[in-house]
């Protein structure tokens, strides 16, 4: 007979979780911050979602709309998609833990690429599911890498794209290839983030193969272009089916009512995000062109961020200029936990922080020659 716990103990494989851990967003004592770690727009959100936000300071004693209906219905009219198959969430984050926890179960296995967002493994292990890692080609995700990763137990890929923290993506005939190679039953799960700041003709991000397929779901965010991670807002567009289902499970009052005020308005702003569409293909042409004129490597981004590749020589690496740009206040993204040690993620900030990093960079390259 076993012995009795002497606490609560969690259920196997909780433990074996590594908790996520967001970019650093503090600077030394005295030193101006630029947070550049989070991939946040620059731009702030919209003055008319800020506007919706702080009307709903007096009615903060209600229990917002549990379906939240107003902002399903404001996203379908942006994108002329039926309000009855979109589902919100507090945050992406929330709707792909919801996705796990409701295809996922002991044996069942989630596919992800090697350097996809590090929340997949979270989700699919909190769903007692097992993580297959598929390796990507020059830091791109590789459809026949993953359709070769497929087994019976397979129930669930998720495909970033584009995909952070590498800023690549793959052309839509790509996602298409790679959602005909799937078994039906397969959930395929398109994490559309970044999709706004995507100025590729060849992209998509996958709106039209969620509405022809059963098997199919796209997840999207407030968080980046528009301006409101600090209200943890996201979306989901999928098969009628599996929005059935997802609701079964949903928290009641999943998203609080700042967030449904403030989204539904922020969503039709289409000036606003213009403007930061704008702000950041100035932004990361320069950015990446001006870095790579200090001799790093910067992999092509279409997102609002760049990777940026250090060498391994002392003095020069990856670590070292973390610290050397942390100390005067301008705060990147460390990706080792991404399998990526030897860089650092940059989010294309304001035209100040911008050129503070470059002037930093050069400066601790100089000093390290």
């Amino acid at each position: 007979m076993t012995s009795a716990a002497s606490r609560p103990v969690p259920r196997p494989g909780i433990l074996d979780i590594e908790a996520y851990v967001p970019g650093k967003s503090a600077a030394p004592a005295g030193v101006k911050l630029h947070k550049l770690s989070s991939n946040e727009t620059p731009l702030g959100a919209s003055p008319l979602a800020i506007e919706a936000y702080q009307a709903l300071a007096g009615k903060l004693e209600l229990y917002p709309d549990g379906s939240a209906t107003r902002l399903r219905e404001a996203i379908a009219a942006r994108y002329g998609l039926d309000p009855a198959r979109i589902i919100c969430g507090t945050g992406s984050d929330e709707l792909l833990q919801m996705l796990t926890k409701a295809y996922l179960g002991q044996g069942d296995e989630g596919i992800f690429t090697e350097h996809g967002f590090l929340v997949y493994r979270i989700a699919i292990l909190a769903a007692s599911g097992t993580p297959v890692v598929v390796k990507e080609r020059d830091l791109t995700a590789d459809v026949d890498a993953i359709l070769a990763a497929v087994t019976p137990a397979t129930k669930i890929v998720f495909l970033a794209n584009p995909n952070n923290p590498t800023g690549t993506y793959l052309p839509f005939d790509e996602v298409k290839r790679l959602h005909a190679g799937l078994p039906p039953h397969v959930l395929l799960v398109l994490d559309a983030a970044y999709a706004e700041y995507v100025r590729r003709n060849d992209y998509a991000a996958g709106l039209e193969l969620v509405a022809e397929s059963e098997n199919v779901v796209m997840t999207r965010t407030f968080s980046k272009i528009h301006g409101l991670a600090n209200l943890r807002l996201g979306w989901l567009y999928g098969p009628a089916h599996l929005v059935d289902a997802l609701n079964r499970i949903r928290g009641p009052f999943n998203v609080n009512g700042a967030a449904i005020e403030a989204g539904a308005v922020a969503i039709a702003d289409e000036a606003h995000v213009a403007a930061a569409i704008a702000h950041n293909d100035r932004w990361l042409a320069w950015t990446t062109a001006e870095l790579e004129k200090l001799g790093l490597t910067v992999t092509p981004s279409v997102g609002n961020f760049v990777l940026i590749h250090f060498p391994t020589t002392k003095g020069r690496t990856a670590k070292e200029a973390d610290a050397f740009l942390t100390g005067r206040g301008l705060i990147l993204r460390s990706v080792a936990a991404y399998g990526l040690p030897d860089a650092l993620r940059m989010t294309i900030g304001s035209e100040e922080a911008n050129r503070l990093v470059v002037a930093a960079l050069a400066e601790f390259l100089a000093g390290a020659a």
